[in-house]
């Protein structure tokens, strides 16, 4: 039986993201750091979301997997819990969602585990190093779409995250997190500076919800089903 709370498991379903469920899995997060998986998993993401292009195919992949980290991030400012688990444990399978196959993340409860006040900086600075960059990184490789457009397909989650929890009673948590995504410091090994504050260029979530604020495309338009994302930068 699962120990995360139903508004927990409500929330992370919303997003994609199940809780001890089992089904068949496509592949884990680990494999992504293997260069001889690479082209195996960009054929999955072409065959998932029915396109024939490799750029719109691996930002599809990014966009789903932006939905995990941003839910990390809700987590953590509203529960103080982040994921904690091996690479290994965070699984990608299949699900039908508005009527087309989507890629779906799978994790275990007991990877889902509290933190301390006082670790809220390090923990915000682990999943931008090690599930963003890192795997960010090793999708380079496969050319076709640029880093810069990875991180976007996960910053527009969590504009959108941080506009509602800065309009209720998890504001000073909000903000908290909000400044860390910002600062530097967190940034370090990663960039020189914070690729949220350039994003964001420091404007409250609010202001910036329904302008086109990114800077590169994400190919939503192009696959098959789904439409232009709100924040295009070609509109």
């Amino acid at each position: 039986m699962t120990r995360l709370s139903q508004d927990q498991l409500q929330q992370l379903h919303a997003y994609s993201n199940y809780i001890d469920e089992e089904q068949p899995f496509l592949f884990n997060l680990q494999q992504l750091l293997e260069d001889d998986f690479l082209e195996d998993a960009k054929n999955i993401w072409r065959a998932i979301s029915q396109s024939d292009q490799d750029a719109v195919a691996i930002s599809y992949f990014t966009r789903r997997y932006g939905m995990f980290i941003a839910m990390q991030f809700y987590m953590l400012t509203v529960y103080d819990e982040m994921w904690v688990g091996k690479f290994e444990n965070l699984k990608f399978g299949v699900r039908e969602e508005f009527g087309r196959p989507s890629i779906c993340m799978f994790t275990r409860s007991e990877d889902w585990d509290m933190i301390d006040e006082d670790e809220r900086e390090q923990a915000v600075h682990t999943i931008l190093l090690e599930q963003c960059h890192q795997i960010f990184s090793q999708l380079k490789k496969l050319g076709g779409v640029s880093v810069l457009t990875h991180w976007e397909n996960v910053f527009g989650y969590l504009l959108w995250h941080y506009h509602t929890l800065l309009s209720n009673h998890t504001t000073e948590e909000a903000r908290t997190y909000l400044d860390f995504l910002e600062s530097d410091v967190v940034w370090e090994g990663i960039s020189e500076h914070s690729r949220f504050h350039t994003y964001t260029g420091g404007q409250h979530p609010s202001t910036l919800i329904h302008l086109p604020v990114r800077k590169s495309c994400c190919f939503s338009k192009d696959v098959p089903g789904l439409l232009a994302c709100g924040f295009c930068p070609l509109k």
